[in-house]
């Protein structure tokens, strides 16, 4: 156990949720962390959120601040509606994005499904446009060598870098920093220069990354393997996609300061951003999409109104299966037990639930988008039958609906 290694956090990191890239487990991260007494640590994979509850939940419990982000996908001139290649390069840049505090998570959120929903081309992308609407919250760093400003300081020196600069600046403000890494890389060397030059010139503050891509730098070979299974290449393919250095792993925050003790401040801001970053999820509040009934009518109304019309619908169905049995009697019970099911949900406040369930469920049979017909406790429900949620009539089978909604379980139906 080193000592006193609270003035370093990782805050540019792949976990296995960068498919194909990142080879870092969410538990060996934590447990790793907790080893270096890290006070925090970030995870910022590719275009996605997909590790972040998982990782919250986990960091947590291991007493360490979990900071959620993501590298995305820029495309930085022009629209994320624009499909087409840069001459010789990848349609885009990678970005550094961390969520400082709900609004931020927020935001992040919309941008990553804009990018998948607006702007996928390869790659889920996002562009300035979309990066201002939703700047609030969001501490950026400008990223790896494939990042904007990395590109325009190696293609056209201190001058491109701080045009790219400028306009993050003009978006984010204090909260955008200038990523500094050490790899070893002949051109990340040559960045680090223009990167520290353009931070004394614009006053921007500068922080050490790792871009950590793997645990332990032992790792490097699986993690190149990895790469071949993304591509589509074998290990003896000389003409493939591949890390230059092997030290794109976990590093300790002692080796951190060892890699940059000429620029100690650059190690230690990344505690000072980790400070900045406060990110409180609620797990125990349960949030419902807003389903708007119609003018004029209460959710729970307009819920009754539904189900008695479905029901009428199903029962030209059900009355001809009862063969022998007492039409008059058998529709009573049917009457009976969807007003004991609507009244157990107006109590429970479950009537926007029900129809927002049934929205979705009925819009995808519509686009003959498969529809299971129901499982589990859900299945003894007649007001999801009859509003189409379930193709089971819970009736002839007994089926309770107690199991699936009960005042004195209260937790959140199937």
């Amino acid at each position: 156990m080193e000592e006193n290694l609270s003035t370093f956090v990782h805050l540019h990191l792949h976990t296995q949720y960068s498919l194909l890239d990142g080879a870092i487990t969410i538990d060996a991260l934590c447990n790793k962390a907790k080893e270096y007494q890290m006070p925090a640590v970030a995870i910022t994979d590719h275009g996605n959120l997909f590790g972040g509850i998982e990782f919250y939940e986990k960091a947590t419990k291991k007493g360490i601040k979990p900071i959620l982000g993501c590298e995305l996908y820029v495309q930085s001139e022009g629209s994320r509606f624009e499909k087409k290649i840069r001459r010789g390069q990848e349609p885009y840049h990678h970005l550094t994005v961390l969520a400082a505090d709900l609004e931020g998570y927020r935001n992040l959120c919309k941008l990553i499904t804009a990018g998948h929903l607006e702007g996928f081309y390869y790659k889920p992308r996002v562009d300035k446009e979309l990066l201002k609407a939703h700047a609030k919250g969001l501490i950026v760093l400008s990223g790896c060598l494939s990042g904007e400003l990395a590109e325009k300081a190696m293609n056209e020196g201190l001058g491109g870098a701080r045009r790219i600069a400028e306009d993050f600046l003009k978006i984010f403000g204090d909260r955008f920093y200038l990523e500094v890494q050490g790899n070893s890389l002949p051109e990340q060397q040559r960045l680090n220069q223009i990167l520290l030059e353009l931070s004394r010139d614009l006053s921007i503050p500068a922080v050490a990354t790792n871009d950590c891509h793997y645990l332990s730098r032992e790792d490097a070979p699986a993690h190149d393997a990895l790469l071949c299974i993304q591509t589509g290449k074998t290990l003896q393919d000389q003409d493939r996609m591949r890390f230059s250095s092997d030290e794109f792993y976990l590093r300790s925050p002692r080796e951190m300061h060892e890699l940059f003790r000429d620029h100690p401040d650059i190690v230690e801001r990344s505690v000072e951003i980790a400070s900045r970053c406060s990110l409180e999820l609620d797990f125990k509040t349960y949030y419902f999409p807003k389903y708007d009934p119609p003018a004029g009518k209460s959710l729970d109304d307009h819920l009754a109104e539904e189900v008695w019309k479905g029901f009428e619908a199903r029962w030209q169905f059900i009355w001809t299966i009862l063969r022998d049995q007492n039409l008059e009697e058998a529709r009573k019970k049917y009457e009976e037990r969807l007003r004991h099911e609507l009244a157990m949900i107006r109590q429970m406040g479950f009537s926007g639930y029900f129809l927002i369930v049934a929205d979705f469920i009925n819009y995808a049979k519509g686009q003959s988008i498969p529809v299971g017909p129901g499982r589990g406790s859900a299945a003894g429900s007649l007001v999801a039958y009859c509003l189409k949620i379930t193709d089971i009539d819970p009736i002839p089978y007994d089926l309770l609906f107690e199991r699936f909604l009960n005042p004195e379980r209260i937790s959140m139906p199937d």
